[in-house]
């Protein structure tokens, strides 16, 4: 039995993501669920970032991280770059007050100072791993005086502060996986801070939530075990208790988790080869949620109705690539050849654009649209369309088993033609050569026109010869057509 959404009460859910690098995809695909979320029910979202890694935290990632989120269309309504009533938003900000909940928690003997080496705690580690016991910190700081921990203390005894968990059984409901239980007697006590200004992760995480009237919290299922750990510390403050979702993992093809380290896997990764940031939403909501029905295309407008946390599964989901490009596709297809072309211009920087009219610009779009899966593609596509010279393999130029010398017939005449035509557009352009190569072979029109479209493309994958020679126009056509008679000859 799943526990249930409760409405009501205010509905506050948090994006926490840290700084340390990009924003992964995975992380960017929770924060689109809790603002999902939040949206299906008329609640507020709030970004803190969590930045208490102050080795591996640095400014630009927030920066990066604040820019994707805009760019994926995700909004929230509280957070460092638009403050809030329960701020700041970055705990790198909230030190003093993470200080006061230790403090707290080590006047009511729920945690203590820890004074056990990095060598201590190893060795003890395969004592326990040689027994055949579960490794687990055995509370050997937990009970000194208050006289020796003071001592240590002013003598600079290197410590941390752990958390002293209870040997008992913590259960919770979680929106996804329903009912989890798990026994704290095999966990041992938690280090919950380096020191006073140094929290670590479940703690801060706590502190925060309460403070924050989070309600609701929708995570990855890495961190199912975490919770346990959080609920026994909100006991400890008396925090209210919190509701929890976690949702399945992403995984690469082969089932393996999808890291940070291995190869695209942030935002601004999918951002800049060229990924619309719709077809990028689309395509998260489907890792690990499923509408029910047969359909697959969805605004961010209509994932807000139609978003359900209940549909969300259990069992990990699969990065499909192959589902993205496809998607991606959908929604260049979709855009309107101004808006396209636009988009497109940066990924043809490389190449002097300034060859042709805008209208002519739009043309060479329109003709590739259909063939790209990313809007990086257009430069491999279309990047003949610039180039003076094509340099290509004189092979490609000969059908099935033409020989060089019906090659060069085949281009011979294709230049009577399209020197003796009079309306230089696609239409007209067909019609003249569509006739002719039904002259040159009635069997197979490819003997005249695959030549032609290799001579005015250098590829043997292009749009159609009547499509590029429009574009190109009368004499850039005529001369690429020669050059490349001229290397048969």
């Amino acid at each position: 039995m799943k526990k249930s959404i409760n409405i009501e009460k205010e509905i506050r859910l948090r994006f926490p993501p840290s700084p340390t690098g990009p924003l992964h995809i995975g992380n960017a695909r929770t924060i689109l669920f809790n603002y999902l979320f939040a949206k299906k029910y008329g609640g507020k979202a709030v970004l803190r970032i969590e930045d208490t890694d102050k080795e591996r935290s640095e400014l630009k990632f927030v920066n990066e991280i604040i820019d994707e989120l805009k760019w994926l269309g995700i909004n929230w309504d509280e957070g460092p770059d638009i403050g809030g009533d329960f701020g700041p938003y970055k705990q790198s900000q909230r030190l003093d007050i993470y200080k006061e909940y230790l403090e707290k928690l080590l006047i009511q003997k729920n945690a203590y100072h820890c004074f056990c080496s990095p060598e201590d705690l190893e060795a003890k580690r395969q004592d326990q791993q040689s027994r055949g016991l579960a490794p687990k910190y055995d509370g050997t700081c937990r009970n000194l005086s208050d006289k020796i921990v003071e001592n240590n203390l002013a003598q600079q005894k290197k410590s941390v502060i752990r958390f002293h968990i209870e040997n008992k059984k913590i259960k919770f409901k979680d929106l996804v996986r329903g009912e989890v239980e798990f026994d704290m007697g095999l966990v041992g006590d938690i280090v919950i801070a380096k020191n006073f200004m140094e929290p670590l992760y479940n703690f801060a995480v706590v502190v925060d939530d309460f403070l924050m009237k989070i309600s609701h919290v929708v995570r990855g299922e890495d961190h199912i075990s975490n919770t346990p750990k959080q609920i026994m510390l909100q006991e400890a403050l008396g925090f209210n208790d919190l509701i929890y979702a976690h949702l399945p993992l992403l995984l690469n093809s082969d089932k393996s988790k999808m890291s940070k380290r291995a190869g695209d896997v942030s935002v601004s990764d999918y951002h800049k080869n060229g990924y619309l940031p719709e077809a990028l939403i689309n395509f998260m909501v489907l890792l690990g949620w499923n509408p029910g029905t047969e359909k697959d295309i969805f605004t961010l407008d209509q994932l807000i109705k139609e978003f359900s946390i209940e549909k969300v599964q259990k069992s990990g989901a699969v990065f499909n690539l192959q589902k993205l490009d496809y998607l991606n596709g959908y929604y260049i297809r979709e855009k309107s050849l101004s808006s396209l072309t636009k988009l497109c211009l940066p990924y043809l920087s490389g190449f002097d654009t300034d060859k042709f009219s805008a209208k002519n610009l739009e043309k060479i779009i329109e003709a590739y649209k259909t063939r790209m899966k990313k809007l990086s593609d257009i430069a491999e596509l279309t990047g003949f369309f610039f180039e003076d010279k094509l340099v290509y393999d004189k092979k490609m130029l000969a059908w099935k088993e033409m020989g060089d010398r019906e090659v060069i017939v085949s281009l011979e005449t294709a230049v009577k033609v399209l020197s003796s035509a009079k309306v230089w557009d696609k239409k007209n352009l067909e019609d003249l050569l569509v006739s002719q190569a039904e002259k040159f072979n009635d069997k197979n029109r490819g003997y005249f026109l695959w030549p032609l479209r290799v001579a005015l493309s250098g590829k043997d994958s292009s749009a159609s010869p009547f499509e590029i020679a429009e574009i190109l126009g009368q004499e850039k056509t005529l001369l690429r057509i020669q050059d490349a008679i001229a290397s048969l000859t």
